[in-house]
Order: structure tokens, then C-alpha cells, then sequence
């Protein structure tokens, strides 16, 4: 047997020895980083508490109104969490002896320099700050804006998310709607229709808009006031053109929209009027040689 070959035991004493060396001869390093580690553990535990309140403080389930859309809470807390994050790492960082106004520092500069390489999406975040601030929509409303006609579904820093008539996802940058003109479908109470109609050169011009202001009187999604409108818009060739005019609450503008359209036929009919079809009477004159 090989008499210089070091049994376990002897191994397990060695290292039992060189560990309480080293923690005697290092006892206030380890103290201190155990220190600096309990201290960080604590210091996200508190940013993680600093997070959830702010998000019950700002975007509260309980509280069925907000003055302010629900899309610009959500960013309001995504930038409110965003700082809490970074103080705290800050925080730590400090803790482990590392210099805060040389990281700023350098934070700084790599942002200038992602800032210029990235200057439109930039724009896209300055023109989103913009129509946060100006609220031109919010949520749920109906426009058209940046050459597309939808329901805002999300507002955000970079671009809005739209829904069109099809349920097709659209994000639009936030520069291209805010350096464009916005046509809010959604923001007045009330919305005015109008509809064209035709009548025959040979029926009664008094009973079809008596008729016409009759079905209109009737129908209770068509607002009285302001008072709805049945007017002679043109002489055509082929009968008389009419337009009608009525107002409708935005929620239901659309169902009042149909509506009209489809008592019209059976209103003119019932009155006993008639919607001309285009006519050309050709004269063929036989010459004969």
C-alpha cells in the first residue's frame, strides 16, 4: 500500500481548516458582502411592493370611471414601474460600492446614441406624449387617422393599435397619425344621417314628404331635436331626388342608419309613390333613300 496516498479523513481536515482560515482571515469582507446582499434582497422587495401599489393607485379594477383613458394609465404605470426599477438598481449598485454618476454617465451617453440612431421611433414617442396630452381619442372611439378607419383598441407611446371594420389588428406610429388630420367619429353625443331617396315626376310631391317625415316621426332611435329634415334636393332626370336629414345618439347611429334605409321602399309604397328606375326614351327616325 502506498503509505504517502491521504485518506479522506485526513482531506475532510485539511479543508475544515483552510474554510476556518479563510472566514477568520476574511470575517469583515464576508460580513459586509452578506451585509449588501440582505440590504439589495430587502431593496427589490420594497420596489416590488412600490410597484403593486402604484399599479392599484393608478390602474384600479375597482374604479368603473377614469377621467384619464385607460390606454394612458397603462403608460403611466409602465413608466412609473420603469423608474421604480431603475432607482433600485441604482441603489444596489451603490450598496456593492460601485459609482452611480459614472453608470448615470454612461447610461446617458448610450442613450444619446441610441437616440440618434433611432430619432423616428423618437418622434413616434413625442408625438405619442402629444396625443396623450391633446387626448384628440381614446379608447373605443371610431376614427380616421393615418390613412386607416377603426376602433382605437390601445393607446401607446409608440404607435395605436386599431381595429378595422373587418376585426383586422392595425399599429399605426403615433408620428404619422399626430403629423396628420384626425376624424373622430365618436367624440360628439350626436351624429347626423343623411340619406338620398327618389320619386317619380308624377307622384305627389306634398304626400311623400309628409310620408317620409311621418316614418321618421315613428322611428324611436331618430332623434326630434333637433327636428329631422325632408328636403327637395334635385330635379333629375329621372324623378325627383330627395334628401333626408336626422340626428341619432353616436351609440346608435348606425342602427337608426339602417333602419331608415330599410323603411324607405315600404314607407313610399305604403303612400302610394313609386322609386323611379333610370329611363331614356330613344326616337329612331326611318329615313327612307
Amino acid at each position: 500500500m502506498n503509505e504517502n496516498l491521504v485518506s479522506p479523513r485526513e482531506q475532510y481536515n485539511a479543508m475544515k481548516e483552510f474554510f476556518n482560515d479563510f472566514m477568520k482571515a476574511n470575517q469583515d469582507l464576508i460580513w459586509e458582502l452578506a451585509e449588501c446582499v440582505l440590504f439589495s434582497l430587502i431593496i427589490i422587495l420594497i420596489a416590488g411592493i412600490c410597484v403593486r401599489i402604484a399599479k392599484k393607485l393608478i390602474l384600479n379594477p375597482k374604479k368603473k370611471e377614469h377621467s384619464i383613458d385607460v390606454s394612458i394609465l397603462k403608460v403611466f404605470y409602465n413608466t412609473a414601474r420603469t423608474v421604480i426599477w431603475i432607482i433600485a438598481f441604482l441603489i444596489v449598485l451603490e450598496l456593492f460600492g460601485f459609482n452611480t454618476a459614472s453608470v448615470l454617465t454612461v447610461l446617458g451617453a448610450a442613450g444619446l446614441t441610441v437616440g440618434l440612431a433611432m430619432k423616428d421611433s423618437l418622434s413616434n414617442v413625442a408625438s405619442g406624449v402629444m396625443l396623450i396630452v391633446l387626448r384628440p381619442y381614446k379608447t373605443g372611439d371610431f376614427v380616421c387617422c393615418g390613412g386607416v378607419t377603426g376602433t382605437i383598441k390601445e393607446i401607446g407611446l409608440f404607435s395605436t393599435v386599431m381595429e378595422t371594420f373587418e376585426g383586422i389588428f392595425v399599429a399605426v406610429p403615433n408620428n404619422t397619425i399626430f403629423s396628420g388630420s384626425i376624424t373622430n367619429y365618436s367624440r360628439n353625443p350626436m351624429r347626423r344621417a343623411v340619406i338620398n331617396v327618389r320619386i317619380a315626376y308624377g307622384d305627389s310631391l306634398p304626400k311623400a314628404l309628409e310620408s317620409l317625415r311621418e316614418m321618421l316621426r315613428k322611428n324611436e332611435l331618430v332623434l326630434q331635436d333637433p327636428v329631422p329634415e325632408v328636403l327637395v334636393n334635385d330635379l333629375a332626370e329621372n324623378g325627383v331626388n330627395l334628401t333626408i336629414r336626422f340626428w341619432a345618439a353616436n351609440d346608435k347611429y348606425w342602427d337608426a342608419y339602417w333602419q331608415i334605409k330599410e323603411q324607405l321602399k315600404s314607407s313610399l309604397e305604403d303612400a302610394g309613390l313609386n322609386i323611379p328606375l333610370p329611363q331614356r326614351i330613344i326616337t329612331v327616325i326611318n329615313q327612307e333613300k
